[in-house]
């Protein structure tokens, strides 16, 4: 079942439903870890990744019962301040539990964290973020260790580079830390609101999240609540892309258009008529071949890394040549050779691309290497000529949900293997 089998000249048309946002999901489940009173999320998708993020939950002695996309967790049992090495090797987005234990119990021992290899990810702002709040870091070989000796304090920290990651890990130590912390140069994307918006649900005082600055006042405690985690605009994008592609209409509901501003404008650049509203948005590709455009990754709210492969795609089937560049990670375009394979015409050049448009792609075997790869071979098979098979699809079931079941209904013809 790590194969599937995809149909080809397939247009994408009709409705679809939007899910949660993996990368907000992520770190607002282990940030349950800070209170000891009962939380309710909902929108929660059900991804590989969000499956070990309750595992690892559990494995520390909370109570967690999943229903219909809804979690109702009771941390108050949470007893072991280091999480076993088997689960938190599996994604990158262990590290946000190493914070909120030792603001728990005072120390904290965790493994490196796992994830897609797309890159370099070092957690060293991670690390920086905790011992300018008054922590103890000591590394090992493949963990580490964290302690605090007296109170964590409020501190101003100016993150030398724009890290999503650390953002979160310092957010949430300085909540529950004496004083004032302000975060400089923080990172923007609509996840970092939706961990704030949950912590202060909780009782926390954070404030202009969303934008480059962040202040949190801590305070001594954090109750329980509920929150509704927002929805994941590039799951949204990546629908968008398909209906781009195939010539389709597509619109995408349960979402929030204000989140893809960016994706929409290079949309809209390529000939596709947009139109949005409140929670849904609207592609229609109008039976027209797309234009090719130019691609420049930065962080939010800038174009986003994780839908540079879904625009190659675009630009390898569209009229023009194109540049995309990739700024985030530098191993971003491994996927370029078997979009090739297929008889896309891209050439690597250091961190970026140049994309001739083709009038068509073929069937190949296909294998994938990452998350976002996944999806963007997976659409490639919908269009291409003939039958696709498509490899190593685990890597999708970790930021899609239902995303072969999702794209049938589009008129796709997906099956497992």
């Amino acid at each position: 079942m790590n194969k599937l089998y995809i149909e080809g000249n397939k247009k994408l048309n009709g409705n679809v439903l939007i899910s949660g946002s993996k990368n907000a999901a992520l770190p607002i489940l282990f940030m349950t870890i800070l209170t000891k009173e009962k939380i309710e999320l909902s929108n929660i998708p059900k991804l590989t990744d969000i499956r070990v993020a309750i595992k690892l939950l559990r494995s520390l002695g909370a109570k967690i019962v999943n229903t219909n996309k809804i979690l109702y967790i009771d941390p108050s049992a949470i007893n072991i301040y280091c999480p076993p090495y088997n689960l938190i090797k599996e994604i990158r987005a262990s590290i946000w539990m190493l914070s909120p234990l030792l603001i728990r119990f005072g120390k904290a021992k965790i493994f490196f964290p796992g994830g897609c290899k797309i890159g370099l990810r070092p957690i060293d702002l991670h690390l920086k973020g905790l011992i300018a709040l008054g922590a103890k870091i000591v590394q090992k070989d493949n963990y580490i260790i964290a302690s605090i000796l007296k109170p964590l304090k409020g501190k101003y920290i100016h993150l030398e580079k724009i890290s999503v990651g650390a953002t979160i890990t310092i957010m949430s130590a300085a909540t529950l830390a004496e004083g004032l912390t302000i975060i400089a140069n923080a990172a923007q994307e609509p996840e970092i609101i939706d961990v704030a918006k949950f912590l202060n649900t909780l009782g926390a005082h954070i404030t202009g999240a969303g934008s480059n600055k962040i202040y949190i006042t801590g305070v001594l405690k954090l109750n329980g609540g509920y929150h509704k985690i927002i929805p994941d605009r590039i799951e949204t994008g990546t629908f968008l892309i398909a209906a781009a592609i195939s010539k389709g209409c597509i619109i995408c509901n349960d979402t929030e258009p204000k989140h893809l501003e960016n994706i929409l404008q290079k949309l809209s650049e390529t000939g596709a008529h947009i139109q949005t509203g409140k929670d849904w948005i609207k592609l229609n590709m109008q039976e027209k071949i797309p234009k090719a455009v130019n691609i420049s990754t930065t962080p939010y709210p800038g174009f986003p890394t994780d839908m540079q492969p879904q625009f190659a795609l675009l630009n390898s089937i569209s009229k023009g040549e194109s540049i995309i560049i990739e700024n985030i990670f530098e191993n971003r375009f491994a996927y370029v050779k078997e979009l090739i394979k297929m008889g896309a015409k891209i050439k690597i050049k250091n961190n970026y691309i140049i994309c001739k448009g083709v009038q068509k792609l073929f069937s190949k075997t296909l294998f994938s290497t990452d998350l976002r790869s996944s999806a963007t071979l997976i659409l490639a098979g919908c269009i291409a000529k003939g039958i696709t098979v498509v490899n190593n699809i685990h890597h999708f079931k970790r930021g899609y949900e239902s995303f072969p079941k999702k794209l049938n209904k589009l008129g796709a013809n997906i099956k497992y293997i």
